[in-house]
């Protein structure tokens, strides 16, 4: 399909103002070119009450959290966001738009985790992160006003990838936390994925195959590390008993085949799986939520599964 008209106005006001790729950059002006994009506090819904910040225990210490809080007279479920980026750029401002929203919207405690970028901390430095800092609100929730017991995972492109990666971990750590749903939005799902949809979308005013490539350089300190399956949770071995699943993808992202690929996958395995495809879409079409009714659309779908999931 064509695309959608506003992110066709998107595009024509990249080419004329001529819009760099991150991929072109140095990784300090990446980081900089990409902070000055980071969506800003939407007005479209309400915000949660209490919006502050703590630092927890990591693998190489203390680490941030930004924890959303709506108002609620029970403890309230929590959802553990990772911020995208390509583990390269972004950070916890990077996703604040998502996480007031869907802190209202489910209502829940949204906890956003901060982690270490590469290149200077390589794979696996933000996994460890994200899941020490998962385990550590699991155990902690109650200090958070929130329930533990009822948690999920969920990031948008490479936080997709880490939210992914978090349940894999959690099955196969005994004393690991309980997660009761996943939600995933246009994540990468293995390292160099060679698919029709990563060879067909090269357009440089939006994230690309090119771009894709970067990252994984980047993140990776060797090719070979991309074969585990927490940095390509498609290559895990079993991926049955895992949390419940909500997947989105756009026609325009070169991460779609992947995507629908986890998918199969997942409902291969027995894990329940909801699957909403956007035929006119880009990739990170979410931070887009201000002015595209579609993304708000999407937005009401993520809090409407993470609801019941966590009913």
């Amino acid at each position: 399909m064509p695309l959608d008209p506003i992110i066709k106005r998107v595009r024509e006001f990249r080419v004329e103002t001529g819009f760099t790729p991150l991929y072109t950059m140095s990784i300090d002006a990446a980081r900089k070119a990409d902070a000055e994009t980071e969506a800003t506090a939407w007005t479209w819904h309400d915000h949660p009450e209490e919006i502050f910040e703590l630092s927890v225990p990591g693998p190489a210490g203390e680490q941030p959290i930004r924890v959303y809080r709506p108002q609620s007279e029970t403890p309230l479920p929590v959802l553990m966001y990772f911020f995208g980026g390509g583990w390269v750029v972004g950070s916890l401002e990077t996703s604040d738009a998502i996480c007031r929203a869907l802190a209202k919207m489910v209502p829940c405690t949204v906890v956003s985790a901060g982690y270490r970028l590469a290149p200077e901390h390589t794979f696996p430095a933000a996994v460890e992160d994200c899941y020490a800092a998962v385990k550590w609100v699991a155990e902690h929730a109650g200090e958070l006003g929130a329930d533990g017991s009822r948690l999920a995972v969920g990031g948008d492109s490479s936080g997709g990838n880490l939210a992914a990666a978090m349940t894999l971990l959690a099955k196969d750590d005994e004393d690991g936390p309980e997660i009761a749903a996943q939600a995933l939005v246009y994540p990468p799902f293995r390292a160099y994925a060679d698919t029709k949809s990563m060879r067909e979308n090269k357009d440089p005013m939006f994230f690309n195959a090119y771009s894709s490539e970067w990252f994984w350089d980047v993140y990776l300190a060797e090719r070979a590390d991309g074969e585990s399956p927490l940095a390509s949770p498609l290559d895990a071995a079993d991926h049955s008993g895992l949390p419940a699943a909500l997947v989105m993808t756009a026609e325009y992202c070169p991460l779609a085949d992947e995507g629908k690929d986890y998918v199969d996958v997942l409902t291969g395995a027995g894990v329940p799986v909801e699957f909403h495809h956007y035929e006119d879409l880009t990739h990170g079409f979410l931070a887009l939520s201000s002015i595209l009714p579609v993304a708000r659309d999407a937005m009401g779908l993520i809090a409407d599964f993470l609801r019941r999931k966590l009913a």
